[in-house]
């Protein structure tokens, strides 16, 4: 029997990218900055995913991603957010630095 595509283990989690043959771990210290700075292990996900390479040091890469979010963040409104996930690779898996979310306007 295969293993399911997406194992999902609630503070340290794996999930498996059909297709690219790589594994993506989101670092709990990756996980409590989302939760503070207002993302989700979904959008950095995506972000890896599908996001525009930006630079990284000390060996990392990063990438990034602007989502429309079109709502207020403590009492101020925003158009849209930036989301950075910072990473490494090791043994064909993807494990998540760090990420940083930014409020404002980058597109349209």
């Amino acid at each position: 029997m295969q293993a399911p595509l997406n194992l999902i283990l609630q503070r340290n989690k794996i999930d498996a990218l059909p297709g690219l043959g790589m594994e993506i771990q989101i670092d709990p210290h990756t996980l409590e900055r989302a939760e503070e700075r207002g993302t989700t292990s979904e959008e950095i996900k995506d972000v890896i995913n599908s996001g525009t390479p930006m630079p990284a040091r000390y060996g990392r890469l990063g990438k990034t991603k602007v989502y429309d979010f079109k709502q207020d963040r403590h009492g101020q409104y925003y158009r849209q957010k930036k989301v950075e996930v910072f990473y490494t690779v090791a043994r064909n898996v993807i494990v998540t630095v760090t990420v940083y979310v930014f409020y404002g306007q980058w597109e349209g």
